[in-house]
C-alpha cells in the first residue's frame, strides 16, 4: 500500500500523487489545468521545490523537495514550529490547495462534495537513481494511461520546462545536473520500464 502518512520533512524529496473520487475528473478543460497550477504556486510553491509534475484528467503526480527548515521558518505561521508540527504544516499546504481547488471547481460546475480522494499519497525518494527515474516516470504517465502517444503532445506537465529554454518555477537546473545532458534526459524517458517503476514509486 502507498505510504500515505509519512511526514513531509524539511530537506527531503517526495513523490506525491492523488486521484479524483470515483469516476469523476479533476480537470475538464485547459482553464481547470491552468487554475490548478496557479493555485499550486500560491499554496505549495513557497514550501517546496518542484522537480516534476504531471496533471491528467483524473489524477496527478508531483515530485517535490520540502524547503529547508530555515526557509520554512520564514513562511507565515511556520516560525515557531518544530518536528512533526512543521511536517503537518507542510502537508496542510497541499490540503489547502486541493480543498481550495475543489471549492472553485464545485462553484464552476454546480456540484457538491469532495473532488479528491481523502488523503493524498506520498513516498520518500531517497536515492539519486530514484530521483532521475521518478522524473521520467511522472512525465510518461499520460502515455501509460492512454491520454497521448507522444510526450510533446501533453502540455500539462513539466516536460516542456526541461526541453525548452524558458523561465520556469520547476527546479530543472539541479535535476539536469543528474541527467547530464538533454540527450540523456530524453533517452532516460525513452528507456524507462514503466511497469517496474509503478512498483518502485507507488508502493
Amino acid at each position: 500500500m502507498p505510504q500515505k502518512r509519512i511526514p513531509l520533512q524539511p530537506g527531503y524529496t517526495y513523490h506525491i500523487w492523488t486521484h479524483a473520487n470515483g469516476d469523476e475528473n479533476l480537470f475538464r478543460n485547459e482553464e481547470n489545468y491552468n487554475y490548478f497550477l496557479e493555485r499550486y504556486l500560491h499554496h505549495v510553491h513557497p514550501a517546496v521545490e518542484t522537480f516534476a509534475y504531471c496533471l491528467m484528467p483524473n489524477h496527478l503526480h508531483l515530485m517535490v523537495r520540502v524547503r529547508s527548515l530555515e526557509q520554512l521558518k520564514t513562511l507565515p505561521g511556520f516560525g515557531t514550529l518544530e518536528g512533526l508540527e512543521m511536517a503537518k504544516a507542510v502537508s496542510q499546504k497541499f490540503s489547502n490547495l486541493f480543498n481550495g481547488y475543489t471549492q472553485a471547481y464545485n462553484k464552476m460546475y454546480n456540484r457538491k462534495g469532495g473532488l479528491f480522494i481523502d488523503s493524498f499519497n506520498r513516498k520518500l525518494i531517497d536515492s539519486d537513481e530514484y530521483f532521475v527515474q521518478l522524473i521520467a516516470y511522472i512525465h510518461r504517465n499520460p502515455i501509460h494511461h492512454g491520454f497521448t502517444k507522444n510526450l510533446n503532445d501533453w502540455p500539462f506537465s513539466s516536460w516542456y520546462a526541461y526541453v525548452l529554454d524558458k523561465v520556469t518555477n520547476v527546479s530543472k537546473d539541479e535535476a539536469m545536473h543528474w541527467f547530464g545532458s538533454i540527450e540523456n534526459f530524453k533517452a532516460t524517458h525513452q528507456k524507462l520500464n514503466f511497469e517496474k517503476s509503478i512498483a518502485l514509486f507507488e508502493t
